[in-house]
């Protein structure tokens, strides 16, 4: 069988700050595990639009499509033409999901939620003659997922091709999300087996990981369990986390031991009243403060997640929070426009206030005002936004974070990635229409190298746990830890 995977590009206009560095950071990840229930004899084809561009003249027999909102109107449109063109076409993902009606406009086939459970028996449905038009996902527990098919990746077009996923969802359930509805139906957080994890890993090349997971410390015993496998890998690491895990002690310890060098936070808001707003009661009373500093006393670097256009929000919130970020030294931040996505309690809220201006989806990128903001106009809103990028990404402000380390390596490091990350945007377009990001990853390597702090005890641990043989490893870690939740979703 001939069949055929893409991962849309957005659709709307580049704008002066749109970044396809970031576009071109991490594989298709969820396409590639897909691919690794097909059989051994089918001809797959995995292509995604921003790094490449999209074949349209072949003929597969089944093509799959992964659908994000700011994608929707290409992945339609790639669907269409290869529904002329004689292919069953399936259409899957967040998108999808929250809009099911409008996706089965333009497929043969469509998925809802994750696909570990329902994409098996689609393709055992599809072998029959006999494939059905829509998919709900019901089961999110399930033992003995294959490995990820690696080998279909173009890993030389990715800045971060070792990108891995151990855990999906999140037990958090705050009113903005867009996964939240994703997830309806069945469990919402569960992770793999600790052994499944760490045999992922190993069969990764090269020192640096990302992992993709919404929460990697969201269950506290698989965390620990896994760092501790990880622990004489020599492995360089990033990762996301709330607040709350950071601040929580033993844990952040055993993750830098094992090479956490960078996590993605989510702040979003510097106000309690904003924070009941949304339901993100895990972040109230919580010490950001105390959170960066922790991190930064570990080695660790911080980009900061930050949400403008709540209810409780005026025209001096962006100033206040590119103020407070720069004065912690946050390495990087980014800054994101509340946006109401289809299936959110946010979007249902906002449509029963009759607060949308559109759908538009394109423009549903957290980057556009498509709402009337509560205390500002949305052109003030959108205004602020680009302005708090200009604020915390301009010289003075790199330089007033990278100054509040101690010392003169750890002002460097902050100087490099701020500035390299928002600095040098002409060199990553060159670098990635020239197909060359693959090249870059040594020199993230050694910043991320330079950034942790040298602990007690790591040297005589990197020499004896390296000398283990991965069975030995998990073997020592099951023994000790009963078994968590199993399992692995697939985000079709």
């Amino acid at each position: 069988m001939r069949v055929k995977m893409i991962l849309p590009a957005l659709t709307e206009a580049k704008s002066p700050f749109f970044r396809p560095i970031k576009y071109s950071l991490f594989p298709p990840l969820g396409l590639a595990t897909l691919a690794a229930y097909c059989d051994p004899g089918d001809e797959i084809d995995i292509q995604d639009e921003h790094v490449e561009k999209l074949k349209l003249d072949d003929d597969p027999e089944l093509v799959v499509i992964q659908t994000y909102i700011t994608s929707a109107y290409r992945a339609y449109e790639l669907a269409d033409h290869y529904r002329r063109r004689g292919a069953h076409v399936a259409l899957g993902g967040l998108h999808v999901t929250s809009l099911p009606e409008e996706a089965a406009e333009h497929a043969d086939t469509i998925f809802l939620g994750p696909g570990e459970d329902t994409w098996p028996r689609f393709l055992e449905d599809y072998h029959r003659g006999r494939p059905g038009k829509r998919y709900q996902s019901t089961q999110r527990t399930l033992l003995g997922i294959p490995p990820v098919r690696r080998d279909l990746i173009k890993r030389h077009l990715y800045l971060v091709p070792n990108a891995i996923v151990v855990s999906r969802g999140c037990p958090h359930r705050c009113d903005f999300c867009y996964k939240e509805a994703f997830f309806t139906g069945g469990k919402g957080f569960y992770t793999q087996a600790v052994d499944a994890a760490l045999a992922e890993i190993e069969r990764l090349p090269g020192r640096h990981l990302y992992f993709l997971d919404d929460h990697l410390f969201g269950n506290a015993r698989f965390a620990a369990a896994l760092f501790e496998g990880m622990r004489g890998m020599g492995r360089l690491w990033q990762a996301a986390a709330t607040v709350p895990t950071v601040l929580r002690p033993g844990l952040l310890e055993k993750a830098v031991d094992c090479g956490l060098r960078s996590l993605f936070v989510g702040f979003e808001t510097l106000s309690d009243g904003n924070l009941r707003g949304q339901h993100k009661f895990q972040n109230l009373n919580q010490d950001y403060g105390a959170a960066v500093r922790r991190l930064h006393d570990l080695g660790v670097m911080v980009n900061g997640s930050f949400v403008f256009g709540m209810d409780g929000d005026d025209e001096g919130v962006f100033r206040r929070t590119v103020g407070w970020a720069v004065e912690q030294g946050i390495e990087t931040a980014t800054f994101h426009i509340l946006t109401p996505y289809p299936g959110t309690a946010l979007y249902q809220r906002m449509v029963g206030q009759g607060r949308l201006l559109h759908q538009n989806w394109d423009l549903y990128d957290t980057r556009h005002t498509v709402f009337r903001p509560a205390r500002m106009s949305p052109e003030e809103l959108e205004e602020g936004y680009w302005r708090a990028y200009r604020n915390f990404y301009r010289w003075g402000s790199i330089f007033q974070g990278a100054w509040t380390k101690p010392t003169w390596s750890g002002r460097a490091r902050h100087l490099a990635y701020a500035a390299g990350w928002k600095k040098f945007e002409p060199f990553w377009d060159w670098v990635i229409r020239a197909r060359r990001v693959g090249r870059m990853l040594p020199l993230l390597e050694k910043i991320l190298s330079a950034q942790g702090r040298h602990r007690d005890g790591e040297s005589r641990t990197l020499s004896t746990l390296g000398r283990m043989s991965p069975a030995d490893k998990m073997t020592g870690i099951n023994n000790r830890i009963k078994e968590v939740d199993q399992g692995r979703v697939i985000n079709l």
